[in-house]
């Protein structure tokens, strides 16, 4: 049986990128270096930082968070609640924080496409 979507799942899976999350300085440098409103850099950051933590989850867990963002994507969230729970190391504001989840949905699909081959 499929879970619902949560929004409260993405800030989850954000605290990658969230400054609570002190887990190396290469990783605080991987994230100030790039620049989260370039859709390119910012696919960078994610093929970087989120592709091994992506993987590390289950498969229904994987597809629960790929639901998630296709459903809020697809009902005009704005996702504000999800980024102002959380402080992040981006050097900037998070401009068009829909941009940002179509391009973190993006990547997510190619990474599920690529763990079920």
């Amino acid at each position: 049986m499929k879970r619902p979507p949560e929004l409260a799942i993405l800030r989850g899976l954000l605290f990658l990128f969230d400054i609570d999350n002190v887990e190396s300085d290469e990783r605080e440098e991987i994230i100030v270096s790039k620049n989260v409103n370039d859709e390119v850099e910012l696919s960078e950051l994610f093929d970087i930082l989120m592709r091994p933590e992506f993987a590390s989850y289950s498969g229904s867990d994987r597809e629960w968070f790929i639901d998630t963002l296709n459903y809020y994507l697809g009902s005009g969230e704005s996702f504000d609640s999800v980024f102002d729970k959380i402080t992040t190391y981006f050097d900037d504001d998070v401009a068009d924080r829909r941009r940002f989840m179509r391009v973190l949905l993006g990547c997510l699909l190619r990474y599920q496409a690529e763990l079920v081959k």
